[in-house]
């Protein structure tokens, strides 16, 4: 660690506990590739960006939910089903609370960001846009956020404009606003690149899309994660969240929405608690959120995503922000220290993820040789991403993601697990 600038020397301040923090997640004291005989390697766990590991409190909602309290949300009029029910709406409310939206009905339960935006794709898509009509996105966008849209194109002869990124990942708003026309009817763009860490000037782009007019659409899966996210501030017209990024259960995510576009889209699925009164011959469909939740929601995960946001919460999204900031800029310099590695998103204040590749061995192998020579969890591959990893001329990068829980000893590993993939190619 000789040579490290000063400020990268500085641990994360001591108020943040990060070894009373990965106490509450069981997984993490796992081993890895035990054997008879051989006691296996201590799980480093660096693919938070990919889905991330769960603490205690929200095992244990996930628990009650199931052992104590299930029944079916909104319909029985029962003593099971009222304290299911309370606790569903009580999530929500912290959701509301956690993104700081001006009403619970603009919180809207999916079960993912990726179906959060294709409610979007289709709903607002279906009322607002007509062919020729155009929708803004950028190089370095999430599959979830471009596949949605060409289907839309498909369906209704949209356009689709494509804002390119610089070398470094850095995302120029003059750029977007150079692209803005006559027939922008939508901006959609990632918080923070789930490749490249980059953090998207989410106010200034939304404040410079307003001034023409256009709304603006916010995938914050790897936003929500990394700061605290206050929508109102951020003044985005939709802003979409996934459960188990955030430290809660798959199955579950959050489309938050200002309630008076909410209010003028139509449905997008069709079912029961989405309405008011069917006959074979009309429906009348129910007032927000439920006009958007067709069906039996994700109960017991979404009770414990409200389990995960409290535990957040608790900690402090600002301490968090602060410690995933010491982790990740160690781990920038300590990876630039391996020979043949090239990093990938170099952006000042980047989210703590490092993309990277080797001149020695393919993002596979690499993956592959650091998980049974040191137990280091890393993604491999085009990440959701190809776009951008055509742009950068490559077929896949390995990547490093850190969360919450992560330390400096564990990128020193990782370190020491490369230095050992070149020694095996050299």
């Amino acid at each position: 660690m000789d040579g490290l600038p000063r400020e990268l020397g500085q641990q994360t301040p001591a108020a943040y506990d990060v070894e009373r923090v990965r106490a509450d997640f069981p997984i993490l004291a796992r081993r890895v590739h035990e054997k008879p005989g051989k006691p296996g390697k201590p799980l480093v766990y660096l693919d938070t960006a990919a889905s991330a590991q769960k603490p205690r409190v929200v095992l244990d909602a996930l628990m009650s939910a199931y052992s104590d309290d299930y029944a079916n949300v909104h319909r029985g009029l029962y003593e099971l089903s009222a304290r299911s029910t309370e606790a569903f709406e009580a999530a929500r409310t912290t959701v509301q609370r956690f993104l700081n939206a001006g009403s619970d009905r603009e919180i809207i339960f999916t079960k993912s960001t990726t179906e959060a935006i294709n409610l979007v794709a289709h709903s607002f898509g279906e009322a607002f846009l007509t062919e020729g009509d155009e929708v803004m996105l950028t190089e370095m966008e999430h599959h979830a956020n471009i596949v949605p849209w060409q289907l839309l194109r498909a369906r209704k002869g949209i356009k689709l404009v494509v804002v390119p990124v610089g070398d470094d990942g850095a995302l120029d708003l003059a750029e977007v606003e150079a692209r803005i026309g006559p027939r922008t009817k939508l901006i959609s763009v990632t918080h923070v690149s789930n490749v490249l860490g980059t953090v998207v000037p989410v106010k200034e782009l939304v404040a410079l899309a307003h001034a023409h007019g256009v709304p603006v659409m916010v995938d914050g899966s790897q936003g929500a994660v990394h700061m605290p996210v206050d929508v109102r501030d951020l003044d985005c017209d939709f802003y979409a969240l996934t459960g188990h990024k955030l430290y809660g259960p798959t199955g579950v995510g959050v489309l938050y929405g200002k309630e008076d576009l909410l209010d003028r889209m139509p449905p997008f699925l069709g079912g029961g608690d989405m309405i008011r009164r069917v006959t074979f011959e009309e429906t009348t469909f129910a007032e927000l959120p439920a006009k958007f939740e067709a069906g039996t929601p994700p109960i017991a995960e979404t009770i414990g995503l409200a389990a995960a946001m409290d535990y957040l919460e608790g900690l402090g999204r600002a301490a968090i922000a602060a410690h995933e900031h010491d982790v990740g800029a160690y781990a920038m310099a300590r990876l630039a220290e391996v020979p043949g590695l090239t990093l990938y998103g170099t952006t000042p204040d980047k989210a703590a993820i490092a993309s990277f590749t080797l001149d020695c061995a393919h993002a596979h192998d690499i993956s592959t040789l650091v998980d049974m020579s040191h137990g280091v969890a890393l993604r491999a591959g085009h990440h959701c991403a190809q776009p951008l990893m055509d742009k950068f001329g490559v077929a896949a990068t390995t990547r490093a993601s850190i969360g919450l829980y992560t330390t400096r000893a564990e990128i020193d590993v990782l370190v020491d697990a490369l230095l050992r993939v070149r020694e095996i190619f050299a």
